[in-house]
């Protein structure tokens, strides 16, 4: 009986496809799992929704016409300013197209204007309201005026746009600065760790509000000294996250394999260890963003934020403080600002549990 060759293992084994539905990239696979989480999904929708239309607010909510045709001429208000005469005023000055006289004019015959859905800007004061400021909603102003007479839907549409993008910006910087200091501590560890961890005590242990009101009075208010000042301090918390994800990563077999094959610090970095360390970077991006918007509207309400007549949620909050009989000023914008808080949380929820390695797909 002739002898059987033993059949190698290796050989026989057959690979197993891969389930269908299960894509192998382990991104492809964090956002399915993000969008299985509806509220979640929903949020992000819903804020990119808010955050698109806001940054369009000048069409939006104008006190310029979009469209004027006057006199078998079409011109443009939006984009460039005209002077009354153009319309059959009497000076030279700019338009104001909320002048009753001015809209009369549009509506004789072959003169047309098309007006914004909401037809105050952010600086617009309604001298024409039939109420003393600030007024309650009604059809001239559908969330009301503030104690200037400003409308309030404007305020809060370009305060929020200007919420999202200074978040963003300060996020952003936050982001960049946590990432580099992180990663020099995490993978060079030894002294040049501990010479940064003594930095950040003493540089955590700095007053940063009363730096705040310091430069404050010094100079004069902007976004620009905000993000500065705030970006100062808001790198350290994410900064240990990325540590301890790169002195855990540092370990690992395949960054020794680079190490021994003499592959560039700045590329193991940059290829191997940063991709590996994102995901607590990722995951605190929402809640990061809430914390933006809280800081620039706690110092806006203070008074040390944005400059005197930016369109500030913080600024409509201390008005609502100081008129309470005006209900309408806090309650919108408090409604605005939990809105935002509640989105960016529930994506950040949402966004954690799609990146947890210990979740299973059902």
């Amino acid at each position: 009986m002739a002898a059987t060759a033993p059949v190698s293992p290796v050989a026989d084994a057959q690979v197993a496809p891969p389930a269908r539905g299960r894509p192998a990239n382990p991104w492809r696979r964090a956002w399915q799992q993000f969008r299985r989480s509806r509220l979640g999904y929903w949020s992000l929708i819903v804020f990119v929704v808010l955050f698109v239309l806001s940054l369009g607010a000048e069409v939006l909510s104008n006190d310029r016409p979009l469209v004027v045709h006057y006199n078998g001429q079409t011109y443009f208000p939006l984009l460039k300013t005209y002077p009354e005469t153009v319309f059959g005023g009497d000076f030279e000055t700019e338009t104001d197209y909320l002048d009753p006289y001015i809209r009369h004019q549009f509506s004789m015959d072959g003169n047309w204007a098309i007006y914004p859905p909401n037809p105050y800007g952010s600086q617009t004061i309604n001298y024409f309201a039939s109420e003393p400021n600030p007024s309650a909603p009604g059809r001239e102003n559908l969330l009301g005026t503030d104690d200037r007479g400003r409308d309030l839907l404007a305020q809060l549409i370009y305060g929020f746009r200007i919420s999202i993008l200074f978040a963003l910006a300060l996020t952003t910087v936050g982001v960049l600065l946590g990432i580099v200091t992180g990663a020099i501590q995490g993978f060079f560890g030894g002294k040049t760790d501990l010479a940064f961890q003594r930095f950040i005590e003493v540089w955590s242990a700095m007053p940063e509000l009363y730096l705040l009101i310091i430069f404050s009075a010094i100079l004069s208010p902007s976004l620009g000294l905000l993000l500065a000042l705030l970006s100062l301090f808001g790198w350290m918390g994410l900064s240990d996250y990325v540590r301890a994800e790169f002195l855990r990563n540092r370990k690992l077999d395949y960054v020794k394999s680079a190490r021994a094959m003499g592959v560039p610090n700045r590329q193991i970095i940059w290829r191997h260890i940063l991709p590996n360390s994102m995901v607590p970077v990722v995951t605190f991006l929402p809640f990061r963003m809430s914390g933006a918007i809280l800081a620039l509207t706690s110092l806006d309400f203070l008074g040390l934020g944005v400059p005197p007549g930016t369109p500030s949620l913080g600024e409509l909050l201390s008005q609502g403080k100081n008129n309470v009989d005006a209900w309408w000023i806090s309650l919108s914008t408090f409604g605005v600002l939990v809105l935002t808080l509640l989105l960016l949380t529930f994506m950040g929820d949402a966004l954690r549990d799609a990146l947890d390695p210990r979740r299973v797909d059902p």
